[in-house]
C-alpha cells in the first residue's frame, strides 16, 4: 500500500484592515467629543504618514481618554452625539491629505502624579492589525519623566508620543507608521 504524502499545514495569511465603508463607520460629529463651542474644548490634530513619508489619505483613527478630572468615563451615547455628554471616545477618518482632527478636552491624570494621555488606535490599508499608541500632553515635565512607558524609551522614541502645544492651544501629533521617526506603537499580550 502506498503511503500518502505528509501534508504540512501552513498558517492562513492575515487580512489587511479595511476597506472602510463610508456608510457604516463615519457618523455625525464622530470626531467631536465635545462641541467646538465648549469653553474648555481643544483641537487635537496631525497628519498620518507612511514609511516613505507620504500622507496616507484613507486611515481611520479612534481615541479614548479620561475627562478633565482624570475620570474614565463610562457613559452611553458615543454614537449619538448630543452636544453635551462627554463619553471619552471619538472616531475620525483622515482627509485626502492624511490630516485628522478631533475636538476634545485636555484629559486629566487618572492618578495623582501620572502623566495625562489619550489612547489612539490607527486603522489603515496595508495593516494586518490596528495599531495602538498614546498621545501625551506636553506640559507636566515631571510626570512625563516618571511615566513608566516613556521612561522605557529613548529620547527620540519619547518625542513620537508627546504632542506639541501650538500657539492657539491646540495639540498636534503627527503619526509615522514606519521609517524614520516612526511613532512608538504598543503591543498587548494576547490571552491564551
Amino acid at each position: 500500500m502506498k503511503k500518502a504524502p505528509e501534508l504540512k499545514l501552513v498558517p492562513t495569511p492575515g487580512q489587511t484592515v479595511g476597506p472602510f465603508y463610508g456608510y457604516a463607520l463615519p457618523y455625525d460629529k464622530d470626531n467631536e467629543l465635545v462641541n467646538q463651542g465648549h469653553p474648555n474644548s481643544v483641537r487635537l490634530h496631525g497628519v498620518v504618514y507612511d514609511g516613505k513619508g507620504e500622507a496616507i489619505p484613507d486611515a481611520l483613527l479612534e481615541i479614548w481618554q479620561a475627562d478633565e478630572q482624570g475620570n474614565v468615563v463610562s457613559r452611553e451615547g458615543s454614537l449619538v452625539r448630543d452636544g453635551y455628554t462627554f463619553t471619552g471616545w471619538g472616531r475620525t477618518a483622515v482627509d485626502n491629505a492624511g490630516h485628522y482632527t478631533f475636538t476634545t478636552l485636555n484629559p486629566g491624570a487618572t492618578e495623582a502624579g501620572k502623566a495625562p494621555f489619550i489612547m489612539l488606535t490607527v486603522f489603515a490599508r496595508g495593516l494586518m492589525n490596528r495599531l495602538f499608541t498614546r498621545i501625551y500632553l506636553p506640559e507636566d515635565a515631571e510626570a512625563l519623566a516618571s511615566d513608566p512607558l516613556l521612561s522605557s524609551l529613548s529620547e527620540a522614541e519619547r518625542k513620537t508620543l508627546i504632542a506639541t502645544r501650538e500657539d492657539d492651544g491646540s495639540l498636534r501629533l503627527d503619526l509615522r507608521l514606519q521609517g524614520e521617526e516612526e511613532t512608538v506603537f504598543l503591543s498587548y499580550p494576547r490571552e491564551s
